[in-house]
């Protein structure tokens, strides 16, 4: 039986024609399946399905998931973050911390050398950034919500200044500043949180030329999150994005502390947001 399914032109090119046409006839296509990104069931004989394509430095794995949570596409990680996705697809027991962080290339209007443990620190120009996801009460809702911090001062790219320009830089692709927590900050068109085998993988911007996402923000190693966090975001397909420069907000502990951390950061200025869908656009 013919499956509801969506390829994308990178998922096609990846597996070829002939595989691809298996999967929309229903040949080598599953009827249900935990869907790769929010895994609650999915049924690909009764709703629309994205294929979605991980490739890794030897390997690729072919997952499912729900075309409402991520759209088609070929995403590409390390061997080892492969096979652990793999091992956890398998593993219902596994556990998942609160929080986590992860070094990252610095966000900027164009492309920057990343930094990540072992390497030489960051030179001028580079950042290496925290991310902590974590559940926030805004407006008597609990919502989901990553917030991003370098390590150390940003500058605009090509600049010789030493200034910190994160959050100008924010501002400049659409960021919003934030005096009041307590308020949702605004949609950022065309970006987007890509969540992924149940774990945060990177931010994606718009294209240029009409060309598909990019990643402003992608995760060194592929970062855990509760299943209170993936479950909160299957509810509102929503993350709100909260960004300040090094020392604004800190890592919290706990998610009540991270939320006063934010007002505090609100009240000097020093926070910008945007809610982003779960997928691309």
């Amino acid at each position: 039986m013919p499956r509801m399914l969506d390829v994308s032109e990178d998922v096609r090119a990846e597996i070829g024609d002939e595989e691809a046409d298996r999967l929309l006839t229903g040949e080598n296509a599953p009827g249900s399946y935990d869907c790769t990104s929010c895994r609650t069931a999915g049924d690909t004989e009764q709703e629309r399905t994205s294929t979605v394509l991980f490739v890794g430095d030897e390997t690729a794995v072919l997952a499912f998931a729900h075309a409402t949570c991520i759209p088609s596409q070929v995403v590409p990680v390390s061997e080892e973050q492969l096979q652990g996705a793999v091992r956890s697809i398998t593993d219902a027991h596994q556990t998942r911390p609160t929080a986590t962080t992860a070094p990252v290339p610095s966000p900027s209007p164009a492309p920057a050398p990343a930094g990540s443990p072992g390497q030489e620190p960051p030179g001028p120009g580079q950042a290496v950034i925290g991310v902590t996801s974590g559940l926030v009460l805004v407006g008597g809702e609990i919502l989901p919500a990553l917030v991003v911090e370098p390590t150390g001062p940003v500058v605009r790219p090509g600049s010789e200044s030493v200034e910190d320009e994160f959050l100008t830089l924010l501002v400049e692709q659409g960021f919003r500043p934030v005096s009041d927590v307590e308020q949702p900050p605004a949609p950022l068109e065309g970006w987007s949180v890509l969540l992924a085998m149940g774990q945060l993988h990177a931010i994606l911007q718009p294209g240029g030329g009409g060309a598909a996402p990019t990643a402003w923000w992608q995760a060194h190693q592929a970062l855990p999150v509760t299943d209170g966090w993936r479950a909160a975001v299957g509810r509102t397909s929503r993350v709100l994005v909260f960004a300040g420069p090094v020392g604004s907000v800190g890592q919290q502990p706990r998610e009540d502390l991270m939320r006063e951390a934010l007002d505090r950061a609100a009240s000097r200025g020093l926070l910008v947001a945007a809610t982003m869908p779960l997928s691309g656009t």
